[in-house]
């Protein structure tokens, strides 16, 4: 039976005041307490749709996770310092066709899902076509290390062994 979905609130950094910021999150709660996300979020670093994790509310000004399970989708961010619709606009369809997602849409942010199985190649091959650098950037949610930024975390490595 599934479940029906509902918002949490994750730790998403500190703005320059230093207060903590929150991202909320859509949800689907397993029977074991876990949550599955249903987006892939847009600041959380780490994560992305489908994803199991079990939130932590030690710290109420923080609530953090633990990751339980991944679903083998990449989180994609692409900034835009104008209107993001042109980049949408070229990217979801193409992005769509591989079997992504287009999880978050704003006036300068776009968030994608799409499965590694499709090619890191592929997808920064189709990302670097639209996205200038200078207008538009791209970035990773999940690939690299949260606290380096730089580290690959390498989980991909599993889900992509031949069987």
């Amino acid at each position: 039976m599934a479940s029906a979905l509902q918002i949490i609130e994750l730790f998403a950094g500190t703005n320059p005041d230093g207060e903590p910021v929150v991202e909320r999150l859509q949800v689907r709660v397993n029977e074991d307490d876990s949550v599955q996300l249903v987006r892939s979020p847009a600041f959380i670093k780490g994560i992305a749709s489908g994803d199991t994790i079990k939130v932590d509310r030690t710290d109420p000004d923080k609530p953090s996770f633990e990751l339980v399970k991944r679903s083998g989708n990449l989180a994609v961010r692409v900034f835009s310092r104008g209107d993001s619709t042109k980049l949408s606009d070229q990217l979801t369809p193409e992005l769509e066709k591989l079997g992504g997602e287009l999880d978050l849409e704003s006036p300068r942010l776009l968030v994608y899902s799409i499965h590694v199985s499709c090619g890191f190649a592929e997808i920064e091959k189709m990302l670097n076509s639209v996205c200038d650098g200078a207008n538009s950037v791209w970035y990773y949610g999940n690939v690299y290390d949260p606290v380096d930024g730089q580290t690959p975390l390498n989980w991909w490595q599993d889900i992509l062994k031949p069987e």
